[in-house]
């Protein structure tokens, strides 16, 4: 077979992987834009999910009317583009994670397949859970916090005080609420993804618990930079994902621990102990070696002499001189 034939052999799978995965990218890409479609159609209703927080708060405090304004002429087009957008990925998630599954599963073993395929089906709940967290417990919190600055005129003999009312933009809380929910459903990947590393023995749960101090100034900066800046979200997002990141180090803790029995059970697990025993046997069989060595390399213990001897000592070699 010639070079040319031999290259030409060897390009071969990387060319039908390509086509696969250019097959998996359409039928997401395709998914996607029916899902997007769908959303548009009905972005009114979610629109009106969206702002069910926001108009029970508003409620809550005596104020009836919850409506948002549009600053722009042309954001109210926007905000259902950003709807659809939105509405589309969750719809075509499922699929789209199928396909990735359908892409990789041919290329992992039985075990790594048993391994990977819980995590990409916990990643989506943990992202629902996170997601409803935000909306139903996070959102209401910082809402009411925003809407305790507003002010109610009242006009008297002694002076005028100014009112402050609530106008907000569709836009601008559009994009509050999937920031919100987008932050909480992302951090609520944590053990999924600390869990998963541990598997692959990246981390551990003793480096994760040594280096815990470390997590909570990151997860401090992170709730810093993904959450308006109120202490009550802030707050709240650090003690949630610190639980989950305690989560995370009790989860990997199980996993070495089922790793370990899975080991004892095939017979190759050794116990620190063990090594150290095994440790000390070796370096004494090296100081032996090393005295035993010494010992051969001294002229002195040599019963034939050495090269040093006294000739006096040796009544031939005195014959010989006379």
């Amino acid at each position: 077979m010639s070079d040319t034939d031999e290259i030409e052999d060897s390009s071969a799978p990387l060319i039908e992987h390509l086509a696969e995965l250019r097959t998996r990218l359409i039928h997401s890409a395709v998914a996607f834009i029916i899902g997007m479609v769908i959303c548009f159609t009905v972005w009114n209703p979610i629109f009106n999910f969206l702002t069910e927080p926001l108009c029970s708060t508003m409620a809550n405090r005596g104020q009836d009317d919850c409506g948002l304004i549009l600053i722009k002429l042309q954001e109210g087009f926007f905000v259902a583009v950003s709807i659809s957008l939105f509405g589309g990925l969750v719809l075509s998630f499922p699929y789209i994670s199928y396909q990735l599954w359908r892409f990789v599963a041919p290329g992992l073993y039985k075990n790594e397949k048993n391994a990977f395929l819980p995590f990409m089906l916990a990643s989506p709940i943990m992202f629902l859970i996170g997601a409803s967290f935000a909306f139903y417990v996070v959102m209401p919190l910082a809402f009411d916090f925003f809407l305790g600055f507003q002010q109610t005129g009242n006009v008297a003999e002694t002076g005028v005080e100014a009112s402050i009312d609530f106008q907000g933009s569709v836009q601008e809380y559009l994009r509050l609420s999937i920031k919100f929910i987008v932050a909480f459903g992302l951090c609520f990947q944590l053990p999924v993804l600390l869990t998963l590393m541990g598997k692959a023995g990246l981390v551990s749960s003793q480096g994760l618990a040594d280096v815990r101090k470390y997590a909570v100034v990151g997860i401090l900066v992170l709730a810093a930079l993904v959450t308006p800046p109120d202490v009550i979200t802030q707050v709240i997002l650090f003690v949630v994902v610190y639980g989950l990141y305690e989560i995370s180090i009790q989860l990997v803790k199980r996993v070495e621990t089922k790793r370990e029995a899975d080991l004892r059970a095939q017979g190759l697990w050794f116990d620190d102990d063990d090594e150290e025993v095994e440790d000390e046997l070796m370096a004494e069989f090296d100081e032996d070696d090393d005295e035993d060595d010494s010992g051969d390399d001294d002229p002195s213990d040599d019963p034939e002499g050495g090269p040093d001897d006294d000739p006096e000592d040796d009544p031939g070699m005195v014959e010989t001189g006379r």
